[in-house]
């Protein structure tokens, strides 16, 4: 893991989502085709704004700045529904990249050294035990790639019927 390889994923998942999600009608940005509770892709638009406001930077400056002295503050990662109300897609598109790129702008400013990556903080869930700036990072590079993947696979079962015999051969559809 380099922060090279790991910018180069999050400075484009703002880009990606405009790309994937601009335009789309509500029908497709409303759809959760996992369940009630699921996420669709507006709620994942909206779980990653959250986690830009108060997830990886804010966590990455306690490790840098008080280690494992200072736990995390735990993340809610449905706080978003309420910050949806009365947003437009791109407004909440327009959101994020700000958001992201102030994140990115930070996490450059910290000039992170590879001995920093080894620097340990305190999760709030004690069965995570000490987790270090690297995983963090890691982990909100993969955390982005996941939500992508979700808002494919949500979006794609709405035709999971409609493919007909093909659905065996698209196993997109099959989670």
């Amino acid at each position: 893991m380099t922060l090279e390889d790991v910018t180069a994923i999050l400075e484009r998942t703002p880009r990606t989502l405009a790309a994937g999600l601009g335009g789309l009608s509500d029908v497709w940005l409303d759809a959760r085709t996992e369940g009630p509770e699921s996420f669709s892709p507006r709620d994942v638009l909206g779980h990653l704004i959250g986690g830009e406001r108060t997830d990886w930077i804010p966590r990455a400056r306690i490790i840098m700045t008080r280690g494992e002295t200072q736990t995390f503050d735990p993340f809610d990662r449905v706080a978003f529904r309420r910050e949806l109300k009365g947003k437009s897609l791109g407004e909440l598109l327009g959101e994020f990249s700000r958001l992201r790129e102030d994140n990115l702008q930070a996490l450059r400013a910290m000039k992170l050294t590879p001995a920093d990556l080894e620097r340990r903080g305190k999760h709030p869930d004690p069965a995570f035990g000490p987790v270090t700036l690297g995983q963090l990072l890691a982990t909100w590079t993969v955390h982005d790639l996941s939500h992508l993947a979700q808002i494919a696979r949500v979006m794609a079962k709405r035709y999971g019927d409609a493919v007909g015999p093909w659905k065996a051969y698209l196993p997109i559809l099959a989670r």
